[in-house]
């Protein structure tokens, strides 16, 4: 068992068949309008989409489109799956009997087996396709919940585990990946429509992505000699008890906060390219006395500071990572979601 992914890419085409390309990548799942005069202009867009424990997860990078499902494509491609959307930026989503204003940022859910419309701007967008089939036991909730945004705390935190997702499925384990779709069933359940027990069941899921929120925001400010237990905890909208609760298993918040300024310093030394003085990169991630600097980041990775630097120079750190596979441009959405 392994994380399947499929990529997509106008980038390579030439600018007068971009459009056509990206329209073929959708059809019969959606069509998209645009003017006669934008018929022509260049479309550079990306999709990436993962297998993800019998959903199907994709990022979509594009320009400003409309996005159209109607009866008629609902008759030639009967998908019955639900998406949860979140992008960048703010849009408007026409369905059978309401607009939807969708702030940037918030996750929306609409049905694949309603006509659905989609106005935006340029943007990131990550989906989420649950198949009715194997989320049989949220239908009640998702359904009712369809034609929403997921407002307010449980929103953001669903936010955040979309894009923690994307990061994990391409490095989750056989056993890992055996265990997604129960995580992902118990997370959708707790924040679409939370209701007794619900949240309860996706702690261990909600946890995951606190402590990512947690992750970034201390990654954002090592340099910063504010950065104690009380400021990230304002940061990140969670009480001192909350966050040692969460960081219990890292020693503590304070350590985690060590840990990951270490960490960043291990990797900028392990960078052959990198060409700043030990001391300014210790200074840039927090570290401002030398002698304790180099003391603790030997007690952590059992070498100095001197030591990984110099290997890293003499080729033992490099790593290549793969790239992607670009397929051929008859791969479409909908296969992708038959095959998944």
């Amino acid at each position: 068992m392994s994380v399947t992914k499929l990529a997509f890419s106008t980038r390579e085409l030439p600018a007068r068949d971009q459009r056509a390309a990206w329209r073929a990548w959708f059809n019969p799942v959606f069509d998209l309008a645009w003017t006669a005069e934008e018929a022509h202009d260049p479309f550079e867009a990306d999709v990436a989409t993962w297998a993800a424990g019998g959903a199907v997860f994709s990022r979509v990078t594009a320009p400003g489109l409309h996005s159209v499902r109607n009866a008629a494509h609902i008759r030639r491609d009967p998908t019955d799956l639900w998406v949860i959307a979140v992008g960048t930026i703010a849009s408007r989503i026409g369905l059978p009997d309401a607009e939807l204003r969708v702030p940037a940022g918030a996750p929306f859910l609409v049905s694949l087996a309603d006509p659905v419309e989609s106005a935006r701007g340029s943007d990131d967008r990550l989906h989420l396709y649950l198949p009715r089939d194997r989320f049989s036991t949220l239908a009640p909730q998702l359904d009712r919940a369809r034609g929403r945004t997921i407002e307010g705390g449980l929103g953001r935190l669903f936010a955040d585990y979309m894009h923690l997702l994307e990061r994990a499925l391409p490095t989750l384990s056989e056993a890992e990946l055996a265990r997604l779709p129960d995580a992902m069933e118990a997370m959708v359940a707790a924040c679409v429509m939370p209701g007794p027990g619900s949240v309860e069941a996706a702690a261990g899921q909600m946890d995951l992505t606190r402590l990512e929120r947690v992750r970034q925001t201390v990654r954002r400010r090592l340099h910063s000699a504010t950065l104690t237990p009380a400021s990230l905890g304002r940061d990140v909208g969670m009480s001192r008890s909350q966050l040692y609760r969460l960081l219990e298993g890292e020693g503590g918040v304070i350590r985690y906060i060590q840990r990951q300024r270490l960490r960043a310093i291990h990797a900028a030394l392990s960078d052959p390219n990198e060409e700043r003085p030990i001391a300014a990169i210790a200074e840039a991630c927090g570290f401002y006395e030398p002698s304790t600097f180099s003391r603790t980041f030997r007690r952590e990775f059992g070498a100095t500071p001197s030591d990984v630097r110099a290997a890293a120079r003499a080729g033992l750190f490099l790593a290549q990572e793969p790239r992607p596979i670009m397929l051929a441009e008859t791969v479409s959405l909908s296969e992708c979601l038959r095959a998944f």
